[in-house]
């Protein structure tokens, strides 16, 4: 980033269910070593001093979030969310133009609600090594041989050496993120990750390496990685 003491804020959407995890209980609450993973995932943001605030975009009828501690932290605002990603983070997005009016250089980062191993180490090299213009996400090259089906068989296997899977947080500069995302909006497409609204908008994220330690929960099974994950790292030195 450039020399003009750029401001950051994080938005985390957290409005959605986590149908896949098969519980009555949306998944970014549910319990992982003694606090709940939305506290996990959200952690290393209020840690860093260099983020401004956090944005956690609610679904309307939440009524867990009031019941944790961070519920109190004076560094993040809440916010409603929709039925879609995208308009949940619009909403985010929203809330941080407001409390940044007349800063000029507003970068925000977006991250999963389900994310609970997210290193501190790698949001800061997110930071430090993202394009000022295209933004960057942190990814991780893909290590499986790919293959490309059809109808239930193998049809070509695919070049892995090109391909990432992406991760978040992603950093982008919030006045362009919010134009491609109601870009977007406006022509109905889909939006799977920020980064491919600002890839529709023409600009070119870069990969920052990420870890494999930053997996998103999203089945049952992956509760069982996530705790090793965090037990490792509070073994850590």
């Amino acid at each position: 980033m450039n020399g003009k003491a750029p401001r950051y804020w994080a938005v985390i959407p957290a409005a959605g269910g986590g149908a896949r995890m098969g519980l009555n209980k949306a998944k970014q609450y549910l319990g992982l070593r003694g606090r709940a993973m939305l506290e996990w995932s959200v952690a290393p943001f209020l840690d860093s001093g260099w983020i401004d605030g956090v944005v956690l975009v609610l679904a309307k009828s939440d009524q867990d979030y009031a019941k944790l501690p961070i519920a109190r932290h004076p560094k993040i605002v809440t916010t409603l969310g929709g039925a879609a990603r995208a308009e949940s983070v619009l909403s985010g997005l929203e809330v941080v133009a407001d409390r940044t009016q007349g800063l000029e250089e507003v970068y925000v980062l977006l991250h999963d609600a389900a994310r609970p191993c997210l290193d501190w180490a790698d949001l800061a090299r997110l930071r430090d090594e993202s394009d000022d213009k295209h933004g960057g996400l942190l990814a991780v090259p893909v290590a499986d041989t790919l293959k490309k089906g059809k109808q239930g068989k193998v049809s070509s296997t695919l070049d892995r050496s090109f391909i990432w899977r992406a991760q978040t947080p992603q950093l982008f500069r919030l006045d362009l993120l919010r134009a491609a995302l109601r870009e977007c909006e406006e022509r109905n497409l889909e939006v799977t990750d920020e980064a491919s609204a600002m890839e529709r908008a023409g600009y070119k994220p870069r990969l920052v390496r990420g870890r494999e330690s930053n997996l998103k929960v999203t089945y049952p099974e992956d509760l069982l990685l996530a705790e090793f994950w965090l037990a490792h790292a509070e073994s850590q030195p």
